[in-house]
C-alpha cells in the first residue's frame, strides 16, 4: 500500500511528477550544501539509481571509502535517508540525486525499488500507516491521570514564568531609572546573564528577547530610542502575562506563545490545496528555525509552518517552493497563522492532468498592505513582520535602498536591509523590467522582505491570469526577463 504523509493511501494510479531543479534547490538547508548537491548531480558520481510512481528515487553516490553512499527519496513526505554521517536535512547527496532526476536525461531510469531502497520505504510509509490509525482509533489520548498531572505541570512552570517576568520588570526599572545611555557602558555580559535567569525560570521567548535587547546598544545611531522601543514591548509582554486571565482568550493564547509555553494546535482540520509560497531558515547559534509559507487556494488563507532543528541540524520538515498539496491544515490557538501539516492526500506535486495552479494569490496596494499590518499588531503587538502580496508594485531605486512602488505611484514600501543584501533583489528587478509585478513577502517595521515575485505585466494582464506557480521548466509567455532564474511560475527571492 503506497502511503502518503499523513498515512493516507494514495491512489495505485497516480505517479508522482518530477520536481524541476528550482524545486530541489529550495529545500537545501544552506548555500554550500546548494553548490555542493550541483556537483553531485552528474550522472558519473551515482550508480544503480532509479525512481517509481509512488515518488521513491534511490542511488548509490560514490564516496571517500569503499562502499558508495545509499541514498533514497521519497518524494511524497518529502522524507530522506541517507548513509553518509551528514548532520545536514537533506545531505548534499540528496539533493545531487534530485537533481540528477529533475534533469530528466535518463540518468535515473523508472523501476523496481532496489532491496535495501524497498526496507526504508515500507518503514518508513508503515510507521505513517500505523500512527494515523492510532489517531483514528483515540489510543493516544490521554486519560485522566495523565491530564491532572499535565495541569499540575503546567501550574508549576507557570509559578516559574510568573517569578521571572516580576524579576525582570525589576531588571527593566532599574535600567530606566540609571538612564538608557549607560545601557552600552555594561556590555553584553549582563543582558547574557539576565537572559539565563529567564531561561531558568522556563520563559525562553523572554530570554529571546532579552539577548535582542543586548545586542542594541552600540548598534548605530538612533540606538537608545530601538532600545526604549524594545523594553516597551518587554514590559507589555510582561504585564500581559501577569494579567493574562483578565484577556480575551485569543490574545492570552498569543502572550502565551510569546512568552515561550508550549502550545498544540487544534481545532477542526482545513483541507485545501495549498500552494507553497515561501520557504527560509532561521538559525540563532542553539536551534534553527524553519518558515514555511503556504496559501489555500480554496479558502484563501495563507498559513505558517514551523519545524525545528537542534544546532548543527536542518529541521526535518522541508516543502518544494511552487509546488501545491492536497492536505489538512490544523491551526494553533491565538491570533496567528501558524498551523500544523496533517493528512496529506496526495504527493507535493501537481499529478497527471491535473492543471498546475497559474495565479498567484490575491494581493493588493501597499496602503493596504500597511492597513492589514497594522490590524494584524492589534492582536499581537509583539509581532515583527505579517504576510503580505502585493499587486502591481515596481522596484525602484530610493535614497540608499529600493522601494516597491504603486504602478500608479500612490505610495511606497522600503525594502528590508536583509532583502537589500540578498540576490533575489535582482532577481526581482529583473523579473519586473521597469513594469508591475506581484510579490509575496513579509512585511514589518523594518521594511519589506520579498520572498517570491510573478510577473503580471504581460500577456497574463494584471488580473493575475499570467503567470504563477509553475512547473519552473522556463520563461513564462508574459514575462519581460528569460534568465535562467525566471520560471513559468513565482521566482523564487529567498
Amino acid at each position: 500500500m503506497l502511503l502518503s504523509h499523513g498515512g493516507e493511501p494514495l491512489p495505485a494510479t497516480e505517479s508522482v511528477a518530477r520536481w524541476t531543479v528550482e524545486q530541489v534547490l529550495s529545500l537545501a538547508p544552506d548555500d554550500a550544501s546548494r553548490k555542493a548537491g550541483n556537483k553531485l548531480a552528474t550522472a558519473g558520481h551515482w550508480s544503480g539509481t532509479g525512481f517509481d510512481g509512488s515518488g521513491a528515487v534511490w542511488g548509490l553516490c560514490k564516496g571517500s571509502g569503499s562502499k558508495p553512499y545509499q541514498t533514497v527519496v521519497d518524494t511524497t513526505g518529502p522524507a530522506y535517508t541517507c548513509s553518509c554521517p551528514s548532520r545536514k536535512f537533506p545531505c548534499k547527496h540528496a539533493l545531487g540525486l534530485l537533481l540528477l532526476r529533475a534533469s530528466g536525461d535518463g540518468s535515473v531510469p523508472q523501476g523496481e525499488p532496489a532491496d535495501w531502497a524497498a526496507q526504508w520505504l515500507t518503514a518508513r510509509r508503515g510507521r505513517a500507516e500505523a500512527k494515523q490509525e492510532a489517531a483514528a482509533s483515540g489510543e493516544a489520548a490521554p486519560g485522566p491521570a495523565d491530564n491532572a498531572a499535565a495541569r499540575k505541570r503546567a501550574e508549576r512552570r507557570a509559578e516559574r514564568v510568573t517569578a521571572g517576568a516580576l524579576e525582570l520588570e525589576q531588571r527593566l526599572t532599574d535600567l530606566l531609572r540609571a538612564g538608557l545611555a549607560t545601557a552600552d557602558r555594561t556590555g553584553y555580559a549582563l543582558w547574557e546573564e539576565t537572559a539565563a535567569r529567564m531561561v531558568d525560570a522556563q520563559a525562553p521567548g523572554l530570554a529571546g528577547r532579552v539577548r535582542e535587547l543586548g545586542a542594541i546598544p552600540g548598534s548605530g545611531p538612533g540606538w537608545p530610542v530601538r532600545l526604549l522601543e524594545e523594553c516597551g514591548l518587554l514590559h507589555l509582554l510582561d504585564t500581559a502575562w501577569l494579567g493574562r486571565e483578565r484577556l480575551p482568550d485569543p490574545l492570552a493564547a498569543t502572550v502565551r506563545t510569546r512568552v515561550g509555553l508550549p502550545v498544540s494546535a487544534e481545532g477542526p482540520p482545513v483541507r485545501d490545496r495549498w500552494l507553497v509560497l515561501a520557504q527560509y531558515d532561521t538559525p540563532d547559534g542553539r536551534l534553527t528555525t524553519r518558515r514555511i509559507w503556504l496559501y489555500g487556494r480554496e479558502s484563501g488563507r495563507t498559513a505558517l509552518l514551523l519545524s525545528f532543528g537542534a544546532m548543527g541540524r536542518a529541521p526535518e520538515l522541508g516543502l518544494p517552493v511552487g509546488v501545491t498539496i492536497d492536505a489538512e491544515l490544523t491551526s494553533y490557538p491565538g491570533g496567528g497563522l501558524r498551523a500544523d501539516l496533517g493528512r496529506q492526500f496526495a504527493p507535493p506535486a501537481a499529478p497527471p492532468g491535473t492543471p498546475v495552479p497559474d495565479t498567484p494569490p490575491p494581493g493588493g496596494s501597499t496602503a493596504a498592505a500597511l492597513a492589514a499590518y497594522g490590524e494584524a499588531l492589534r492582536g499581537d503587538p509583539w509581532l515583527d513582520a505579517w504576510p503580505v502580496t502585493l499587486r502591481d508594485v515596481i522596484p525602484v531605486p530610493s535614497e540608499g535602498g529600493w522601494q516597491l512602488a504603486d504602478a500608479e505611484g500612490a505610495s511606497a514600501l522600503p525594502l528590508s536591509s536583509a532583502a537589500l543584501s540578498r540576490p533575489g533583489l535582482w532577481k526581482l528587478v529583473a523579473l519586473s523590467g521597469g513594469g508591475p509585478v506581484t510579490v509575496f513577502g513579509e512585511l514589518g517595521h523594518r521594511g519589506f522582505d520579498p520572498f517570491a515575485a510573478w510577473d503580471t505585466g504581460g500577456t497574463g494582464g494584471r488580473d493575475g491570469s499570467g503567470a504563477g506557480a509553475g512547473d519552473g521548466s522556463g520563461a513564462g509567455a508574459g514575462s519581460r526577463s528569460r534568465s535562467a532564474e525566471v520560471t513559468d511560475g513565482a521566482v523564487r527571492l529567498i
